[in-house]
């Protein structure tokens, strides 16, 4: 269990895909991201979601990302959040996403 301490210190924040291109160098296949998190600024990010999204539907396609981690290098490339999606049956990722527009950097809580 975690307190509401624990999970207030998790910024989840709404963001706005620009660009999407594959990934090749990623060991899992991956596309990175550009997203626009509005007044926090744009920010990449690996993600594993391949299966289920083609790069040219995920053009402007709102997301939500854990945006306080620190930045993992993947190849050579800076993942600087982490784009939040739930596993189907076939371990494939489904992004988390607003059900209605929202303004790029509102946080989730």
């Amino acid at each position: 269990m975690i307190s509401w301490r624990d999970f207030e210190k998790i910024d989840i924040r709404t963001g706005t895909i620009l660009e999407a291109k594959p990934f090749p160098e990623a060991i899992k296949p991956a596309y990175q991201l550009i997203i626009d998190f509005g007044e926090l600024g744009i920010k990449q990010s690996s993600a594993q979601i391949t299966f289920h999204y083609t790069t040219e539907e995920l053009i402007g396609k709102q997301i939500i990302a854990v945006v306080n981690f620190p930045p993992k290098k993947i190849a050579h490339f800076f993942s600087e959040c982490l784009v939040l999606g739930v596993y189907d049956e076939n371990n494939q990722v489904i992004l988390l996403q607003p059900d209605k527009a929202t303004s790029n950097g509102f946080k989730i809580g």
